[in-house]
């Protein structure tokens, strides 16, 4: 298998195409390579509307860019007992972003651990989609009372393809404060004492071909209390 692990997958500042940078498009058709069977596993099995949309905009721009796809299909609540049929016949699967622990649940339901450690093809991960895919997720607050509350679960059991944590869309949410906690000073800085975190901006990430992986792209480390930046556009970070 070959993963893509990013913050996201379509540029939102030059028309919502596949990125460019970082040779993200150009390494995604070369791991392809001919046409191929897509599916979309979405972040909430409920949200049906969104998921198609999700989905067939995800698709629309997969075949703008050269990738020929000869079937498309979504695995979300309507069809989760198909996860396992879904899974082996497609040869691109794309993990959608939304609520972390949402998907993460939907994940476990349809036993994605097992299915995705047997799968041969290649994996996008968008955000959510990538953040569990690390073996330990780190789920940062994102929903109103969940940064005050004392029950919300940061740190979860994941799919286990990198040990990487990431907290995705750097460009989008560095500023953002929860219940009136910032979410990097006053949530991610105290974690990263137990847990180290990677921060990227849409337009980074980490490429794993089996085990070989790294950071492509613009990277920021936190450790300890510590924010440092790693890497710009146009390197990498080798993992292991």
């Amino acid at each position: 298998m070959i993963s893509f692990l990013t913050s996201h997958m379509l540029d939102r500042e030059n028309g919502n195409k596949l990125f460019e940078k970082n040779s993200f498009a150009d390494s995604l058709r070369k791991a392809i390579g001919g046409s191929t069977d897509v599916l979309l596993v979405c972040s909430d099995p409920g949200r049906h509307n969104y998921t198609d949309a999700h989905a067939a905009e995800l698709f629309t721009e997969l075949e703008k860019a050269g990738i020929s796809l000869k079937s498309k299909a979504v695995l979300d609540g309507r069809n989760a007992e198909d996860a396992e049929k879904l899974m082996k016949n497609a040869g691109l699967v794309i993990f959608a972003g939304g609520h972390i622990p949402t998907q993460n649940a939907f994940f476990r339901r349809v036993d994605m651990k097992r299915l995705i450690h047997g799968y041969d093809g290649v994996l996008i991960g968008i955000s959510a989609g990538t953040m569990n895919s690390a073996r330990i997720v780190y789920s940062h607050p994102e929903r109103e009372g969940e940064a005050a509350s004392k029950d919300f679960v940061r740190f979860f059991d994941g799919l286990g393809l990198t040990e990487i944590e990431v907290i995705p869309h750097y460009q989008l949410i560095k500023g953002t404060t929860l219940d009136g906690m910032r979410l990097f000073e006053d949530v991610a800085y105290p974690d990263s004492f137990t847990h180290e975190l990677h921060v990227f901006p849409d337009g980074t990430y980490i490429y794993i071909d089996g085990e070989h992986q790294e950071i492509r792209g613009e990277a920021y480390l936190i450790r300890d209390g510590v924010f440092e930046k790693i890497s710009d556009d146009g390197e990498t970070v080798r993992i292991k």
